[in-house]
């Protein structure tokens, strides 16, 4: 059994049988449960607009849990975690639908609300909790996009803030999550062998991919309103670029992290004039190959508006404006229908200044620090060191100090990244939640290169499906005499 206390709650899901809850979540809140996390007295409770049989939407629950949990469902697990599952047809915007809510919720445990819907029912969700009086026992969970622009944003926000303070809003980013990103923080901070080095006296450049090798996948409504930038960049790459190149907080509490986060946002250099041509790449998929198949391009795909503009691909150079960072650039890059599933960070490290070696070797030449967060969680440090043999004389070789997560915990499962959100939401604890000021800072840098691709009539770039995007993108970081990590 698990050595954690947490808390009983009632753990109301609004937006239950969507894609995120039935995919994501109601198998996280089954792990929780099956791993002994979920106090014998929470209760969960499924709220959707659909009406009908609330038997037959439990039944549905149950199959999708089969469908993503797989082989690792255990029967009295399950049985378990169903006896405490509950469904409630409500309509979110609908006042007089709450009080059958009010009804269901334990009256000596918080209420955790989490809003799987759309963020433009965000607020009206927050007024009705409070109309019925449980704006005072709740904490909210918002999942993203939260607007799409900084304007937007700060409307969904403020209409939260109206019912709920800060310290009970738990703004979700899932790469927050991930074991790796959450290995960062003791990488760094817990090992003077990286922290010494951590700044533009060792440090070359970093780069940050998040590849994605499926389309749209049925997602074209949502998504060409969003693009990648609002949709990729905004949060996750921005959220990690912010961890590997924050100072060290004064302590572990949520807030001091979060106030490191805040001063790289704010250090991040705007992109405009000249740079949005020399620092910034937009690209659409066409048609092309994925897994030795033949797959549409993105103006191909069912529902499409074939006059899009949309972007599925941005690589970027980010340059942070403060004394640990002068000079180093920071590579980004995010698409869809890339070679791979690939998210990973590669911090470069500077070559010796004396070279003693052959001179035909410098090529070899570089220490990479590489962490990776999907699809094998793990970490890898490149080093330089010699081949074995009395004929090699002092030929290098370049070769990993490897930390394979599942490798090295092999009787261990990792976690999913919501496992850890919803038990640290259950736990009251917000060091992994995206403050509101994080969201502007980062929406405000995003918005000024949206406008600046507006203003100058920028179209996305071609690149074949199956590729790592535009031929232009490769030029971004060769421009500086640099290349893409491990591209094939």
């Amino acid at each position: 059994m698990a050595s954690i206390t947490v808390e009983p709650c009632t753990f109301a899901l609004f937006g239950a049988l969507g894609d995120l809850a039935l995919r994501k979540l109601f198998p996280a809140l089954y792990q929780l449960d099956r791993a002994g996390l979920l106090n014998e007295q929470t209760r969960v409770l499924a709220l959707a607009r659909e009406a009908g049989s609330p038997q037959e939407h439990l039944a549905t629950i149950e199959a999708h849990l089969h469908k993503h949990v797989g082989s690792d469902i255990e029967a009295l697990a399950l049985q378990r975690f169903m006896a405490r599952l509950s469904y409630l047809h409500v309509d979110f915007l609908q006042a007089q639908d709450y009080p059958a809510l009010l009804e269901q919720v334990q009256p000596d445990a918080p209420l955790i609300a989490y809003f799987a819907t759309a963020a433009a029912v965000y607020g009206g969700i927050c007024e009705n909790l409070d109309k019925v009086g449980l704006s005072e026992r709740t904490r909210v969970v918002l999942e993203k996009p939260i607007g799409h622009d900084l304007e937007s944003s700060r409307r969904v926000n403020d209409a939260v803030a109206q019912y709920f303070p800060e310290n009970r809003v738990y703004r979700i980013d899932h790469y927050l999550g991930k074991e790796t990103v959450q290995n960062l923080i003791a990488l760094r901070f817990a090992n003077s062998l990286f922290e010494t080095q951590w700044n533009q006296n060792s440090i070359s450049h970093v780069e940050i991919t998040v590849a994605e090798k499926v389309g749209i996948e049925g997602r074209w409504g949502y998504f060409d309103k969003a693009g990648q930038l609002r949709d990729m960049i905004q949060n996750h790459l921005l959220q990690l670029l912010c961890l590997i190149a924050m100072d060290p907080p004064s302590d572990l509490s949520a807030d001091s992290i979060r106030d490191e986060k805040v001063k790289v946002l704010k250090a991040l250099a705007p992109i405009s004039g000249e740079g949005l041509s020399t620092q910034v790449v937009r690209g659409q998929y066409i048609a092309g190959y994925s897994e030795g198949r033949a797959v549409p391009g993105y103006l191909e795909e069912d529902n499409s508006n074939t006059q899009s503009d949309t972007e599925t691909f941005v690589a970027l150079r980010a340059d942070i404006r403060n004394w640990r960072w002068a000079g180093v650039p920071f590579y980004l890059r995010t698409g869809k229908r890339m070679p791979q599933k690939l998210s990973q960070i590669v911090i470069h490290f500077k070559e010796p200044q004396h070279y003693i070696f052959a001179a035909e070797q410098r090529l070899q030449i570089g220490n990479k620090l590489i962490i990776r967060l999907q699809p094998d969680e793990g970490i890898s440090l490149r080093v330089m060191s010699k081949e074995q043999g009395l004929d090699k004389g002092m030929q290098l070789r370049s070769g990993p100090l490897q930390l394979n997560f599942s490798d090295t915990w092999h009787s261990a499962r990792i976690p999913d990244a919501y496992e850890r959100l919803l038990l640290e939401v259950m736990r009251g604890n917000q060091n992994l939640f995206v403050r509101k000021d994080e969201i502007e800072y980062a929406w405000k840098w995003c918005d000024q290169l949206i406008a600046g691709w507006k203003h100058a009539g920028d179209a996305p770039k071609p690149y074949a499906a199956g590729t790592w995007g535009p031929m232009s993108s490769i030029a971004l970081i060769t421009r500086d005499g640099r290349a893409w990590y491990g591209d094939i």
